[in-house]
């Protein structure tokens, strides 16, 4: 059966209906910007909800390989998890992909594709490319790249880095390194002392062999970090006891948050974002949650976070 055949199926619809709908898909996107955490935009393009209903079913027919390694954008798993991973281990090297997302082009995808599954027919390549990729140029023709607000890009940027995943694994095991890769941030950490100086290059060495030039290193945010200093992987901090940890900041930022919130004083969007906060303290560190209902009591901060407005 072919792709068209299985899309229209699924979605159904005629497969006409999928084959007009998908020749300009595309173009089929918003594209704004936002700010990012540092400084400049992020620009993001987001898919019609058609189209994003069209790139879910595709991702219900399709099962891509995932490496153990990768740990966003799987079920059941979460920051958390991957800050556990590190926890036991005195020095930390974090290293992140630089445009991630829009680095990935169609191209470099069935490169990847054609080194872990079948090739598929010619027709259904181009279905497919249609339906995952972006077109940022104005010209119909322009250059394919993944979009970062496509339901469907997460899960294809895991399987696209699943062969360095794999192989950057295997020189970390050799080393008694553990890896983990969350998205574009990639994490190394060991008790074994001065290793992680060598994995920056041995990672550029890596990528250069599997893509060329198209993925890099963004070297102005590689840290390398060990007990007595600041540990933090993918947002959360480790303490020198090998515990999970929320930080000082943004345990003080919390706590001058609750104690607006008690004056009446955060506005509808504050008290939203409080509720996150204390929804993302009670996953990482539940006792700092408990030290708050102590403090503010139980009933304040259940009203918070239940978002009651009694």
């Amino acid at each position: 059966m072919s792709l068209i055949e299985k899309l229209a199926s699924a979605l159904k619809k005629s497969e006409a209906e999928v084959l007009i709908f998908l020749k300009n898909a595309p173009k089929k996107y918003k594209v704004y910007t936002i700010p990012k955490r540092t400084s400049g935009h992020r620009v993001i393009a987001q898919p019609s909800k058609e189209l994003k209903e069209y790139q879910r079913k595709y991702l219900e027919l399709q099962d891509f390989p995932i490496h153990n390694s990768a740990i966003a954008y799987r079920k059941n798993f979460s920051i958390k998890d991957n800050a556990n991973a590190h926890k036991k281990n005195r020095y930390l090297l974090k290293l992140d992909l630089e445009n991630f997302f829009n680095s990935i082009s169609n191209h470099l995808f069935w490169r990847v594709w054609e080194s872990i599954l079948p090739m598929p027919p010619e027709a259904d390549k181009r279905i497919l490319e249609n339906l995952l990729f972006w077109c940022p140029s104005k010209t119909i023709g322009g250059r394919l790249i993944l979009s970062i607000g496509a339901p469907s890009s997460p899960l294809i940027s895991n399987f696209f880095m699943y062969k360095f995943d794999d192989a950057i694994y295997e020189i970390c095991m050799e080393r008694e390194i553990k890896y983990t890769r969350y998205a574009d941030d990639l994490t190394f950490s060991t008790n074994r002392k001065n290793i992680l100086f060598e994995l920056p290059h041995l990672v550029e060495t890596l990528l250069f062999s599997l893509f060329g030039s198209a993925i890099r290193i963004n070297k102005k945010k590689t840290k390398f970090s060990s007990t007595g200093h600041n540990r933090h992987v993918t947002g959360i901090t480790i303490s020198n006891n090998q515990k999970l940890s929320l930080g000082r900041d943004r345990k003080r930022y919390i706590k001058h948050l609750v104690h607006h919130y008690m004056l009446e004083k955060l506005s509808n969007e504050d008290t939203q974002h409080l509720r996150g906060l204390l929804s993302f303290a009670k996953h990482v560190e539940p006792l700092f949650l408990h030290s708050l209902e102590n403090k503010y009591s139980t009933g304040l901060i259940h009203k918070i976070v239940e978002g009651r407005d009694d």
